[in-house]
C-alpha cells in the first residue's frame, strides 16, 4: 500500500515537471522614435520569438526592412527600464545581417527574468545609425496580426 502511494506520487511529481515546461511566446515593433535618443528612420522591423522554458532556448525570428544603409548589427539589450539604454544580452544573428535573421541562443535565469519582466529590447544598427536606427522592447504574447486595410466607402 505505501508502495503504491509512493509510486503515485513520484508519478505525479513527474507529471506536474513536465507539464509545467511550456513554450512563451515574445514580440517586439521596431521603429526609429523607440530608440534612445529617438531616430528619425523610416525603417521598421518585427520579432517573434519564443522561449522553451525546459531548455531555457529563445529561438527569434528579426524582420527589417527601410533603414538608411545595410544592418551592421543586432542586438538584445537588457536589463532596461523603458526608454533607457542597456548593455547587450544576446548577440542576433552575425555582423552585417540580412532580414531575416533567425537564430536562438541559451538564456540565463537572470536573462530570463528580465525578458520575461519586459526589461529587453531588440535593435538594429546602421553605418549612419551607429548606437541603433530602430529598437522595440520584447513583449510577452505572439506578435499581433496586422489589421486589414479599410475598404473604400463606395458613394
Amino acid at each position: 500500500m505505501i508502495r503504491n502511494a509512493v509510486l503515485a506520487a513520484v508519478l505525479a511529481v513527474g507529471f506536474l515537471s513536465s507539464a509545467s515546461a511550456a513554450t512563451q511566446k515574445y514580440h517586439a515593433t521596431l521603429n526609429g522614435a523607440s530608440e534612445n535618443p529617438a531616430t528619425t528612420s523610416t525603417g521598421t522591423g518585427t520579432l517573434a520569438a519564443s522561449l522553451d522554458t525546459a531548455t531555457k532556448t529563445l529561438t527569434y525570428t528579426v524582420t527589417f526592412d527601410g533603414l538608411t544603409g545595410p544592418a551592421t548589427m543586432a542586438h538584445f539589450h537588457g536589463p532596461a527600464d523603458k526608454g533607457a539604454n542597456a548593455p547587450v544580452a544576446v548577440v542576433i544573428g552575425t555582423p552585417g545581417p540580412t532580414s531575416p535573421v533567425t537564430g536562438s541562443a541559451v538564456l540565463t535565469d537572470d536573462q530570463i527574468k528580465d525578458l520575461r519582466g519586459g526589461k529587453w529590447y531588440a535593435n538594429v544598427h546602421t553605418a549612419a545609425n551607429k548606437a541603433g536606427e530602430i529598437r522595440g522592447t520584447v513583449l510577452h504574447g505572439a506578435l499581433p496580426k496586422p489589421k486589414p486595410a479599410a475598404k473604400p466607402k463606395q458613394g
